[in-house]
């Protein structure tokens, strides 16, 4: 086997996989259910990326590139189909997540300057029929009380009715729900990476990609440091939210109307990190 030490992609992954392994031990997750998922991660990747343009890859041919058995592979690709075969609906982040940009992007839900406008919780244009056209068939209700809980959305005293506080819904206290984040994050930023690889080595232009870092920052500053990146960071989202949102095609309305191809499924993460320096050379 390559030494760690001295493969560059062997030290990445070790780099990786130490916060991940920390992260699976501190939710019960064994060795073993980890390593039955990397097989089926792989023999996914081997019957759906690595394709001649013809047809998929066998299961021989599957065999030779992940170094499984043949009997391990088709046990792995009856498992996806079972997988795939089952609907998948969308979470409850995903969903409170689209009633705010409904709300911040449909000009029924805005006021006459283009902001969000504050909503009656039942009626035209309130929002019930807000959380109808974008959350499907979860209660309104339910997804009030959820907006409420994480501070999104207030109750105005005087009136009742319902403003938006915040721009953007990130679940509270719901692990359920931050480990599908980290799941979407971590995955979206390996594409882009394995992208960017890639296109090293031929003629694609590559996904941006950039991170700021400082490894000798005196500690009596990173509280102002945290309250100083999240602000830069939320108003920077808002502005791409601001030119992205309305070319949604369930913001916009356009709906089936548009047919200039497949839908494509982009964005930008941005996230902050933190780690004491346990030593330097000298």
């Amino acid at each position: 086997m390559t030494n760690a030490k001295t493969n560059p992609l062997h030290k990445a992954l070790f780099r990786i996989l130490r916060p991940l392994a920390r992260l699976l031990l501190r939710n019960g997750v064994p060795f073993g259910e980890f390593s039955e998922l990397v097989k089926r991660a792989y023999v996914e990747a081997a019957l759906e990326d690595f394709t001649d343009g013809r047809r998929k890859p066998t299961d021989s041919r599957a065999a030779v590139m992940t170094g499984l058995t043949r009997k391990e592979v088709k046990r792995q690709r009856e498992i996806l189909a079972i997988d795939d075969a089952a609907p998948e609906g969308r979470s409850n982040a995903n969903r409170a997540s689209r009633v705010v940009s409904g709300w911040v992007h449909d000009s029924v839900f805005q006021t006459e300057d283009g902001k969000p406008a504050t909503l009656a919780f039942e009626g035209p244009g309130s929002f019930t029929e807000l959380v109808r056209h974008y959350s499907g068939d979860m209660p309104p209700r339910a997804v009030l009380d959820e907006l409420l809980r994480v501070g999104v959305v207030a109750v105005e005293g005087q009136s009742g009715r319902l403003e938006l506080r915040q721009r953007a819904y990130v679940p509270a206290g719901d692990s359920a729900e931050l480990l599908q984040i980290f799941g979407e994050d971590v995955s979206d930023l390996i594409s882009t990476i394995d992208y960017n690889l890639a296109s090293s080595e031929g003629s694609r232009q590559p996904l941006f990609q950039r991170t700021l870092t400082y490894d000798n920052i005196p500690p009596e500053i990173i509280e102002r440091w945290r309250k100083h990146a999240a602000e830069r960071s939320q108003g920077l989202l808002e502005d791409l939210d601001a030119w992205l949102g309305p070319h949604d095609v369930d913001v916009s309305g356009l709906g089936s109307h548009i047919k200039t191809g497949a839908p494509v499924r982009t964005g930008i993460s941005i996230f902050y990190f933190e780690d004491p320096v346990l030593s330097r050379d000298t």
